[in-house]
């Protein structure tokens, strides 16, 4: 039961890979068999012949078509099992974002993959919910779970295909938009900001109101992901500071040298 399960969950993909290496094993199995029967019983006349031929076919069709299709089976339930475990330990178990370390290691990936020649370009976004302590004081910490995947979706929903989110710890968000000039970061980050505050969450039926502040680091050279997450982070505070649900942004100029950005 176990194996028709695995067998319906599996991709046409999957499955094509199953019966290709199911009939290759065999014939694998079968081609050195007929070679070696036929150099021992070649002297024996035609009917040993015959029977050695048969022989060297029929018994890997019998014997190794069953062990490689189970062979097969098992090591692509085994790659499935894998990819969940890899999946799992690289997303924050409550909002389905990456998490932290898995974040930061791709964001850095990205930033390292640039080509020769090309022009590195991207954004940060670092965003941090408004007044999330005071939703866990007043309704609990379930609600406050609640309000975190309500959040954490509206920003899914708001990004492009490539970009990349990750929750970096309690209330705090990440958005990586790989490619992205300073237009695009700004219409993102206010997209994520308005998106936020427009959100209905109602804990235990009464209206509670979800906004955000939003950093926002966007480079034109070469960086890495602690440079781009410092200067995006203190914009992050500087939008707390005049009002929360704001974006602040600073601007890492291709010309401009290590550590000197353009505030906005």
């Amino acid at each position: 039961m176990r194996l028709i399960a695995t067998l319906r969950n599996m991709t046409p993909r999957g499955r094509k890979k199953l019966f290709l290496w199911s009939t290759l094993g065999p014939l694998g199995c079968i081609i050195p068999a007929t070679a070696v029967n036929l150099g021992l019983f070649a002297s024996l006349g035609d009917e040993a012949l015959r029977r050695a031929v048969i022989s060297a076919v029929v018994n890997p069709i019998i014997l190794a078509g069953p062990l490689f299709f189970y062979l097969s089976l098992k090591l692509r339930e085994l790659a499935v099992v894998n990819y969940k475990l890899a999946e799992a330990a690289a997303t924050d178990f409550l909002t389905g974002c990456l998490n932290r370390g898995s974040f930061s290691t791709q964001v850095e990936q990205c930033l390292s993959e640039t080509a020769e020649g090309s022009e590195p370009r991207g954004a940060l976004l670092v965003i941090d919910a408004d007044h999330f302590k005071k939703i866990n004081d007043t309704y609990g910490h379930h609600e406050g779970d609640v309000a975190l995947k309500t959040i954490a979706n509206a920003i899914r929903s708001t990004v492009r295909r490539d970009d990349l989110v990750g929750r970096l710890g309690g209330e705090e968000f990440g958005v990586f938009l790989p490619n992205a000039n300073e237009e695009v970061a700004k219409i993102v980050a206010e997209r994520i900001r308005s998106s936020v505050c427009g959100l209905s969450f109602m804990p235990q039926g009464k209206p509670c109101p979800l906004t955000v502040s939003v950093g926002c680091a966007t480079f034109a050279r070469r960086t890495d992901f602690s440079e781009l997450f410092r200067l995006a982070d203190e914009r992050l505070y500087q939008a707390k500071e005049a009002g929360r649900n704001r974006v602040q942004y600073a601007f890492i100029n291709q010309m401009a040298p290590a550590g000197v950005v353009a505030l906005h």
